[in-house]
């Protein structure tokens, strides 16, 4: 007889998705038109549907292979055993493979499954995720005005609309060629006056033009430069952190609890920038923030390609953690259309509340979750 207090998977259901930005997405690695997602279904015996999505990165085809191989072992275990349904699926299909070992894409590829389980689960209980994980610490989360655009002009004006909105924090990509740099961050600093102002090379500089870079920035107050040498090299980057007066973020060379601890021992950072993707879920955002509160670090919540059903689940994990940052990442803006109904995430003047519906608090969009499958068959083909 099933135990009343267990909550058994009865199927997973992946579908790819894609969906298009509202104008060209600009860094340092390239251009982005769209964002590529897998949207994560897991329905319990009893008729409720959790949701989470997963990156389609490098495709979504290698996402859905991940999950279909994973399925029958998930099918039948109890939802709410979530720390041990993590742990099987980095082992049998990662860790067992030997050489095919690869913890940081395990992370990416189970991230959606753990948020799907937690949004179950909240379902279940009728109870917020982050009641579930111990409650807010916060009224709100406060997000940075993203500005976006190909030269100085248009970043220019897209960051003046985020500081006219209330936004106290504006970020912007850089490390996308020395004068083009130094221009853009000109005409961001003269059109935002004397809101705090950060910036993103994205790894795209080696040790010297870092420090050439940060040195010729330092008239324009950049308050924090984010991953500015390859993640690869955490001595790289302590070596920059100790030879400049601007505070240096950590990115992507950070996605393990693991990761956070390396580089706080070596002092590599001044603010660690987590994601709930590449740290594999609510669960181990959690325990990498508290790796960081430890050596005294506040954490940024990180943004990528994706919907915001992210948003939802990254704001849940925020609310909860004391050593959250100021400043956030939030991405849903950059679509020409989500995928959930409601709420709002829309930050008024920087700030989004606490989301208190069940499960991660989204209802998803089913008509536009259907145009981002039909889109994203289209743009396979």
């Amino acid at each position: 007889m099933q135990n009343a207090a267990q909550i058994i998977i009865k199927s997973i259901k992946t579908t790819p998705l894609y969906l298009e930005f509202k104008e060209p997405y600009y860094w340092a690695q390239g251009t982005n038109y769209g964002a590529r997602m897998v949207l994560i279904e897991i329905e319990s015996e009893e008729g409720t549907i959790g949701f989470g999505e997963s990156f389609g990165a490098p495709n979504c085809e290698m996402t859905i292979h991940a999950y279909d191989a994973l399925r029958p072992g998930l099918i039948g275990m109890d939802a709410s055993n979530i720390t041990a349904i993590m742990a099987y699926c980095h082992q049998a299909i990662f860790a067992s493979q030997g050489p095919g070992n690869h913890r940081k894409l395990s992370l990416q590829v189970s991230a959606g499954l753990e948020m799907a389980l937690w949004d179950l689960l909240g379902k279940v209980n009728n109870t917020a995720v982050h009641k579930m994980l111990g409650g807010a610490q916060r009224e709100y989360i406060q997000y940075f005005g993203f500005a976006q655009g190909k030269g100085p002009d248009e970043l220019a004006s897209d960051a003046k609309r985020y500081a006219d909105a209330g936004h106290e924090v504006i970020y912007m990509k850089i490390g996308r060629g020395q004068q083009n740099d130094l221009d853009s961050v000109a005409a961001v600093r003269a059109a935002i006056g004397n809101s705090r102002l950060r910036a993103d090379a994205n790894e795209n500089w080696d040790m010297l033009t870092a420090r050439r870079m940060i040195a010729a920035l330092k008239p324009y107050n950049i308050e924090m430069i984010e991953q500015p040498v390859d993640s690869s090299s955490l001595a790289a980057l302590a070596q920059l952190r100790n030879s400049v007066d601007t505070p240096i973020a950590a990115d992507q060379a950070v996605h393990t609890f693991q990761d956070v601890y390396n580089v706080c021992q070596i002092n590599a950072a001044d603010l660690i920038v987590l994601g709930l993707h590449e740290c594999g879920g609510i669960l181990n955002f959690i325990k990498a923030a508290a790796v960081a509160e430890a050596s005294g670090l506040d954490v940024c919540i990180h943004g990528n390609f994706e919907t915001s059903i992210t948003t939802c689940a990254a704001h849940q994990a925020g609310l909860v953690i004391p050593n959250l940052d100021d400043a956030n990442q939030i991405m849903g803006n950059f679509l020409s259309e989500d995928i959930i109904a409601n709420p709002s995430v829309v930050p008024i003047e920087g700030r989004l509340a606490a989301i208190d519906r069940p499960g991660l608090g989204f209802e998803l969009d089913t008509n536009s979750v259907e145009r981002a499958a039909k889109a994203y068959i289209q743009m396979s083909r």
